[in-house]
């Protein structure tokens, strides 16, 4: 079985070697990444942050977890990206032809998407804090939405990983991720839902986007999670059941 192939986390590791010497070789993907967040948690907190009522003083500290996760959407973007260059390139069928484990060449792809995201929500961070953000949360709360941010990443790589593998073109490889970048904007990501038209809360409300927020959120200001948590759970852990089944379906017929 693949899975039981003796060398198969050597295999992986080299896999991701590979796959993250383009990433440092390339470092505009990681800024590109980290700057439009940045520039949408500037714009909002010093030009519409005054007139947005959410019922907290610093807006930072309601804005950061919508922010991160437009930088995860738009780094998956990337993934897709490499995915579909690969493909292009016949480099499956050259590492194919070679004793390795099949799956790691693009497993290597996704722990890639999970390690540069990674970089470009640290780096958010620490322009937040310098723009006034401040958490109470202890340890364990920021492992909780580590581990929340990684499973979303996650989630939306394989998404990636599908688009990339079943792509056409360049531009057809990357198109996906749009949908994905605008949907903390209909969500509590940037504002209250309750100040929203009625047919627009009810999705705002209902989509993966608000529970996830709303437990960083709540973990970040050391406030009871409540169900949210649970939900967020579930939407992420779903989302990435259901893509990598398909994608490495996908990946089987392409490969």
């Amino acid at each position: 079985m693949d899975a039981m192939h003796k060398h198969y986390f050597s295999d992986l590791g080299v896999m991701l070697g590979r796959s993250m010497r383009h990433i440092f070789r390339s470092l505009d993907t990681i800024i590109t990444v980290t700057i439009m967040p940045i520039a949408f948690m500037l714009l909002f907190v010093y030009v519409f942050g005054g007139s947005i009522q959410t019922g907290t003083d610093n807006y930072v500290n309601y804005l950061l977890p919508g922010i991160l996760l437009i930088a995860i959407a738009s780094g998956i973007s990337y993934t897709a990206y490499r995915l579909f260059m690969d493909m292009q390139s016949g480099i499956f069928e050259r590492f194919h032809s070679l004793p390795i484990a099949r799956s790691t060449v693009l497993w290597g792809h996704v722990l890639t998407s999970l390690v540069s995201i990674a970089i470009s929500v640290v780096a958010i961070i620490l322009v937040a804090l310098m723009m006034g953000f401040r958490s109470p949360a202890g340890v364990w709360s920021w492992l909780a939405v580590a581990g929340i941010l990684a499973l979303f990443t996650l989630a939306l790589t394989w998404i990636a990983a599908i688009a990339g593998l079943s792509a056409k073109s360049v531009d057809g490889a990357g198109a996906f991720s749009y949908p994905l970048i605008l949907l903390p904007f209909i969500s509590s990501a940037f504002v209250l839902t309750k100040s929203m038209p009625s047919g627009v809360r009810a999705f705002a409300e209902n989509q993966p986007v608000t529970s996830i927020v709303e437990a960083i959120r709540a973990l970040l200001s050391n406030q009871p999670v409540g169900k949210e948590l649970w939900v967020a759970l579930a939407w992420c852990l779903g989302i990435t059941l259901v893509a990598h089944f398909f994608a490495m379906r996908v990946y089987k017929k392409r490969v």
